[in-house]
C-alpha cells in the first residue's frame, strides 16, 4: 500500500497525473511556446504534474535501479530547471531559451515512459516488439525523440514572453 491505497489504485493516480501532464503539456504549453506565449496557470498546472508523476514513479515497490527510475532523476532535474526559469523571468537573456527547452525536454521524458509503457501494457504494441529492443519499438522511440528535438529548437527560437508583454500594454 501507498498512501492507504492498493498498488492498482496508486498506479491509476499515478497514470491520471502522468496524462493530465502529458496533455496539458502538449496542447497549452508546447503549443504555447511555439507560438511565443506563456499560459501560466496550464504552465503550473503542467510542471505541477510533470513533477508528481516523477516523484509518485520513485514511489512504487522496486527493488533496484531500474531505467524508469534513471528517466525520474533525469525528469526532476530538467524540471528544477525549467521552474527556476519560471520563477527567475529573467525572459530578456538566455532564460527564455532554457525554460522552453527544459519544458520540452521534461515533457518529451514524460511522453518516452508513456510510449515505454504502451509497449509493454498493449497487447498488438507489445506483440511488435516483446523485449523492447526490437525495430518497432526504436523506431517509435527515434521518431518521438526527432519530434521533440524539432520542438524544443522551434520552442526555444520562437518562445519570446517579453514581446507578448509589451504588446498587451
Amino acid at each position: 500500500m501507498t498512501f492507504g491505497m492498493s498498488i492498482h489504485a496508486f498506479t491509476v493516480t499515478h497514470v491520471l497525473i502522468s496524462f493530465i501532464g502529458i496533455l496539458t503539456g502538449i496542447s497549452v504549453v508546447a503549443g504555447g511556446l511555439l507560438r511565443g506565449r506563456l499560459f501560466r496557470s496550464w504552465t503550473y498546472v503542467f510542471l505541477g504534474t510533470t513533477f508528481l508523476t516523477s516523484v509518485t514513479g520513485f514511489l512504487f515497490p522496486i527493488t533496484g535501479f531500474t531505467p524508469a527510475l534513471g528517466v525520474g532523476v533525469v525528469s526532476l532535474a530538467v524540471l528544477a530547471v525549467a521552474i527556476i526559469e519560471l520563477t527567475r523571468r529573467k525572459w530578456a537573456g538566455p532564460g527564455r531559451w532554457i525554460y522552453a527547452v527544459s519544458a520540452t525536454v521534461a515533457l518529451y521524458l514524460n511522453v518516452f515512459v508513456a510510449v515505454a509503457q504502451a509497449f509493454q501494457k498493449f497487447p498488438p504494441l507489445h506483440a511488435l516488439a516483446p523485449t523492447g529492443t526490437e525495430p518497432a519499438f526504436i523506431i517509435a522511440q527515434f521518431l518521438l525523440l526527432g519530434i521533440f528535438v524539432l520542438v524544443g529548437i522551434l520552442a526555444g527560437k520562437h518562445f519570446h514572453p517579453l514581446a507578448e508583454t509589451r504588446a498587451s500594454a
